[in-house]
């Protein structure tokens, strides 16, 4: 269970968590350039491995006139960029097979989305292109279950796959963590990250616009961390209120660097 053979990554010497995050979608190049920037001084002040995240489509809209990106290369050129303009690794969500080898040509990680975890072209497509995948487990799914995504994606000849963790459907409009799912899912030897954004949705709200509960990030994140988690992921913005997608659950930027010294303090008192 290994991220050093991801390209760019940085302060694995720290034995801290790493780190996913950025905007749920490229909305623009300044946006994200700004995201990255901050992000990327925070870790390497705190010494945390960081993997900058922006989606180049949203494919899982509730509605139609939804915002789903500014085009699919010039989403995929400007997380190219902040790749190489940061010296970081890169992570993108994909939807389909054709995808898979599109995106590749662009990012370090392929990110498998939830609701699509099942999908085994997919899940082959993302393994065959060598990058390293991480599968999101479905909200549907149990734990135990995700073993079968990591066999579609090793039996296809790659090793580097992660998993995350983003919650379990509670009803219809609501999302529970059952944090037993994280060292569950560790007995695969693969990293296991924390979803802090998607696990605090309120999805299919009438108005067709997914609600959240961002008071609770630091909740989630920090129980996370205590049960073992080795990656958090999460979507943060300088002002969510704007954000075009997913700015219901988003962090705000400027409290990322707290959030990440309180999970320090947890992640060496469970290690002591």
């Amino acid at each position: 269970m290994s991220l050093n053979n991801i390209p760019n990554i940085k302060h694995l010497d720290s034995q801290n968590f790493f780190l996913i995050a950025g905007p749920c979608v490229v909305e623009s190049e300044e946006i994200c350039f700004e995201i990255a920037e901050k992000v990327k001084a925070i870790t390497d002040k705190l010494c945390i491995p960081y993997i900058f995240k922006a989606s180049y489509r949203k494919a899982n809209r509730s509605r139609l006139d939804s915002f789903t990106g500014i085009g699919d290369n010039k989403g995929l050129e400007i997380i190219q960029k902040i790749g190489k303009h940061f010296n970081i690794p890169t992570v993108t969500d994909i939807h389909t097979n054709e995808e898979a080898a599109l995106a590749a040509k662009y990012v370090d990680i392929l990110q498998i989305p939830a609701f699509l975890c099942r999908q085994t072209e997919l899940l082959v497509a993302a393994a065959e292109t060598g990058k390293h995948v991480n599968i999101k487990k479905g909200q549907f799914l149990s734990a135990e279950s995700m073993k079968f995504a990591v066999d579609k994606v090793r039996e296809s000849g790659n090793s580097n796959i992660m998993l995350t963790e983003r919650g379990t459907f509670l009803g219809y409009q609501d999302l529970v963590v059952d944090y037993r799912g994280i060292p569950e899912m560790k007995k695969n030897n693969v990293p296991v990250i924390m979803d802090i954004t998607h696990s605090l949705q309120q999805p299919n709200q009438t108005s067709g616009v997914t609600g959240g509960r961002p008071e609770l990030i630091g909740t989630i994140a920090k129980a996370a961390i205590a049960v073992g988690a080795d990656g958090i992921f999460l979507e943060t913005h300088p002002n969510p209120s704007v954000a075009k997608s997913d700015g219901a659950n988003m962090l705000h930027l400027d409290h990322l660097e707290k959030l990440m010294m309180d999970l320090i303090k947890i992640r060496k008192a469970i290690n002591s």
